[in-house]
């Protein structure tokens, strides 16, 4: 059975992602992403963000991508060695956990005219982006707090920008060993991505086994039929004093049932 894990957020979100409506995930609505992030902003390491580049906040396009002004022009800013779900994504369309990403680095970033990018070796990828780490006015890497809450996994690794990947993937085994967010869902990241097939199979099970249960305790024919040696139809209910000796040579789901085939009370 694909194993999911029903926690609070304290974290991952949005409800807006409708394929995830019923996963009560550390990471699934807006009000757990507020509460996720007042804490991470009170309890997250800081670093001291006077060794890296100051640049103005311009938006924030995705969970793990930015725009700044960059040389009095407005870029994309690509967060290195980590991959949050899509949000929007021309192919991919809207994925599992990638409102949830989204939001939480828009309210991590919340408030700030200004943020803080550390460069590794290149500055740049294929695509033109710039590529860098991302700090909060007042130190929080915001990509090691999406690696720990389970919004992001660690990929695209590419010398020779890998100065942090170890840690990276420490943070990230943390989060899978706890089964949060993005890992709540068995097979729901793969070393290619997400797989949103994999995290609908997982819902569908999910929902089947609440509608069973659902069914089953609307159903709990559990009133004793039993004939006597007078062939007296008598109906035993649980709790009274012979219930658990009756052999029952039928189940009724109700008291109108089983009168309406014959049966009469039990005296006691």
């Amino acid at each position: 059975m694909k194993r999911i894990l029903w926690l609070f957020l304290p974290v991952l979100i949005l409800s807006a992602c409708t394929e995830q409506t019923d996963f009560n995930t550390d990471v699934n609505d807006i009000e757990n992403i507020n509460s996720l992030v007042s804490s991470v902003k009170e309890n997250a390491d800081k670093y001291d963000v006077s060794k890296f580049e100051e640049y103005k906040l311009d938006s924030v396009i995705d969970g793990d991508t930015i725009r700044i002004i960059y040389n009095g022009n407005s870029e994309k800013v690509r967060f290195l060695l980590i991959d949050t779900p899509e949000t929007n994504h021309e192919t991919l369309g809207e994925q599992p956990y990638g409102p949830e990403a989204k939001e939480f680095t828009k309210q991590l970033l919340a408030g700030q005219d200004k943020v803080y990018l550390e460069f590794d070796v290149s500055y740049r990828d294929k695509y033109q982006r710039l590529l860098a780490y991302i700090y909060t006015q007042d130190g929080i890497s915001v990509q090691e707090q999406l690696l720990k809450n389970g919004l992001a996994r660690v990929a695209y690794i590419y010398d020779p920008n890998t100065k942090y990947v170890d840690r990276f993937k420490s943070l990230q085994e943390t989060a899978q060993q706890s089964a949060i967010g993005i890992w709540s869902v068995e097979d729901y990241v793969t070393n290619r991505g997400y797989d949103k097939e994999a995290f609908n199979a997982a819902a569908g099970m999910r929902n089947g086994e609440q509608q069973d249960k659902t069914t089953a305790d609307d159903n709990s024919c559990d009133i004793k039929g039993n004939i006597n040696r007078k062939g007296n139809k008598i109906y035993h209910m649980p709790g009274q004093l012979d219930y658990e000796n009756t052999v029952a040579e039928e189940m009724f789901c109700s008291v109108k049932e089983a009168e309406e085939a014959g049966f009469i009370p039990a005296s006691r």
